[in-house]
C-alpha cells in the first residue's frame, strides 16, 4: 500500500487540472466523470488522513496484543504514512489560511 503525497495526490491533480482550465479559457464540458468541489476533495483527503492514523492505531493495538502476522516494522510503516500524511494536511491547511488572509488583505 503506498501514499499518494499524504492523501493530498487527488487533490493536488485536481488542483492542476482547475488551473490548466482556467489558463486556456476553454470550457470542458465533454468530460464523462463530473469533478467534485474543492470541499469535497478535501473533505475526502481528511478522510484518507484520518484512516490512515486509524489503520496505525489498530496496528500497534494488534501488535500489543501479539496477533499474528503483525511485525513491529508494519507498525513503524504504518505510524510513518499516519504522520507523512498529518504533517501534509497541516502544511495545506497553513497554505490555505496564508491565502485566505492575503486575499482579505488585498485592497480593492
Amino acid at each position: 500500500m503506498t501514499i499518494n503525497a499524504g492523501g493530498m495526490g487527488p487533490l493536488l491533480q485536481q488542483m492542476q487540472a482547475a488551473a490548466q482550465q482556467a489558463g486556456s479559457g476553454a470550457d470542458n464540458k465533454a468530460s464523462a466523470a463530473p469533478t467534485p468541489s474543492f470541499a469535497e476533495a478535501l473533505t475526502h483527503s481528511i478522510d484518507r488522513i484520518d484512516a490512515l492514523k486509524t489503520d496505525a492505531m489498530n496496528a500497534g493495538k494488534a501488535y500489543e496484543s501479539g496477533a499474528p502476522g503483525v511485525g513491529l516494522n508494519n507498525v513503524m510503516v504504518d505510524m510513518a504514512k499516519a504522520d507523512v500524511a498529518t504533517n501534509m494536511g497541516i502544511q495545506v491547511r497553513n497554505r490555505v489560511v496564508n491565502a485566505y488572509k492575503d486575499i482579505m488583505n488585498m485592497q480593492v
